[in-house]
């Protein structure tokens, strides 16, 4: 089936469906401010979309291994994950200024500047995690005591959470690295750096942990170690392509010096996005308060429509990155109605394919339930979590692909909020009022979940038709 679109600027070559998968796979270059709006959509997003997959079997593969050596363990695994995800909030925020910079300096056809660009934000990432590392390493258990853990998993975790907190430095140098390829186009070599991570932790991970062969039975920490060197070997596996390779961005002798002025306006976009996630994710801990009140079988019932939520949503992310990035480099080209219209098509399929899901969602949420639970309760609690939340799947579409090219534009302040508002003011207030007041107990709390992405979708349509977007500096 031909991707064609109507886009003036478009070649004139046709290619079928699947040589457009295998282009985006292969990592072809292509100019994304000439490309056919449609084909380049998809040629970033197939890439970007098998990304954020690989990206969530790290922590997967840590619990499947980490839950043969009992509920403890596991407790270390989780604690510290929670404490990890500042050091997520901070990587996004960083590779959010990394996309927008880097797209936009490509889309100017300056690759020098976009190398020094991405120098920059390289270099703020090794200080955030030099500053996080020194704090992590050396309170890890401390922290898992304060967080709750009881004496038996401090003493079985504490290596865990110091080897986790401590090397961050992988965690955020991988995230911020590939959001250099993202903003550059690259967007196949970042997907192979978490092919390679992935594979390597994957294997390594039971040998650590169990001691097979000739590894030393490490038990948890064995985890920690597995997925620090997997995620190490992703960033000299991109360290090699930044600096070895002719690619979009090379990074020679002359980029290696600060600069003062990108630096900064770095860190004010990346300052912006930090606080964007951390908004988001700390208003799911505001629900999970209110939703305590009804009970643990409301609570686990929840919890597991979440996870399966956040795990079906994913190729959403891919395909609003792909948006951000053709958002980044047409404003670069000084193409800001091509810019709206690759946000708008991008928007679209994400509303066709989420859409799809919410469907699935709805007509089969008791059995997607029954996977994970055989207690009735909780199974009709994450039924109704499901199919309720399955019906703001469109708005979600919608809201997430806007939220990302606000992002690709440099306007972090935007999303940020809209998020507080949509979020803070107005999500947990209904859930609370819906709950409480109106008695409505868990069910409230769902309802209110996607009533709050219905208005950040209206919001982010509304904000976006106004253009102030396209006046960003980046």
């Amino acid at each position: 089936m031909p991707l064609t679109s109507s886009d003036a600027t478009s070649d004139s070559s046709s290619l079928s469906f699947w040589q457009v998968v295998i282009a985006a796979i292969r990592g072809e270059h292509r100019d994304y401010t000439t490309e056919t709006l449609n084909r380049a959509v998809v040629l970033l997003a197939i890439p970007m979309v098998l990304e954020m997959v690989m990206e969530s079997i790290f922590a997967l593969a840590d619990v499947f291994w980490v839950s043969h050596l009992g509920s403890d363990a596991v407790a270390v695994v989780g604690i510290t994950e929670s404490i990890m995800t500042v050091i997520y909030a901070v990587a996004i925020g960083l590779s959010m200024a990394g996309t927008a910079t880097v797209a936009r300096r490509v889309g100017e056809k300056d690759p020098d500047r976009a190398a020094t660009s991405a120098f920059q934000v390289i270099l703020l990432g090794l200080l955030v995690s030099a500053t996080l590392g020194l704090v992590g390493g050396s309170f890890g258990p401390d922290i898992l005591r304060s967080m709750g853990g009881n004496e038996h998993v401090v003493s079985m975790g504490g290596s865990f959470s110091r080897i986790m907190l401590g090397g961050n430095a992988t965690v955020l140098l991988i995230f911020v690295i590939n959001a250099v390829f993202r903003g550059a186009g690259d967007a196949a070599i970042a997907m192979r750096t978490l092919w390679l991570a992935n594979a390597i932790n994957i294997l390594l991970g039971p040998c650590l942990v169990f001691g097979l062969g000739p590894f030393p039975a490490l038990g948890v920490t064995g985890a920690a170690v597995a997925t620090n060197i997997g995620r190490g070997c992703g960033v000299l596996y991109q360290l090699f392509y930044l600096t070895a390779r002719t690619n979009r961005v090379r990074i020679q002798l002359r980029h290696l010096h600060f600069e003062l002025g990108p630096a900064l306006q770095m860190l004010k976009l990346a300052a912006n996005g930090t606080m964007q996630n951390l908004v988001n994710t700390a208003s799911w801990i505001g629900l999970v308060k209110i939703l305590s009140q009804s009970g643990s079988a409301a609570l686990a019932g929840y919890t597991i429509a979440i996870r399966v939520v956040i795990f079906a949503i994913l190729p959403a992310w891919g395909l609003s990155n792909a948006g951000a990035t053709l958002v980044g480099q047409n404003l670069g080209a000084a193409k800001p109605d091509r810019a709206e219209s690759a946000a708008w098509i991008a928007v679209r399929y994400n509303v066709f394919f989420l859409s799809a899901i919410g469907l699935l969602f709805i007509v089969f949420a008791g059995p997607i339930a029954r996977l994970f639970t055989g207690d009735s309760a909780t199974m009709a609690y994450g039924t109704q979590a499901l199919w309720i939340i399955g019906l703001g799947f469109p708005f979600y579409a919608a809201g997430i692909c806007l939220t990302s090219a606000f992002n690709g534009a440099g306007d972090t302040w935007t999303p940020t909020l809209l998020n507080l508002c949509c979020f803070w003011l107005f999500e947990i207030p209904l859930a609370w009022l819906l709950a409480n007041h109106f008695g409505a107990g868990a069910t409230g709390v769902f309802i209110a979940i996607p009533i709050a992405f219905s208005m950040l979708a209206i919001g982010s349509v509304f904000l976006f038709r106004r253009g102030h977007w396209k006046l960003q500096r980046v």
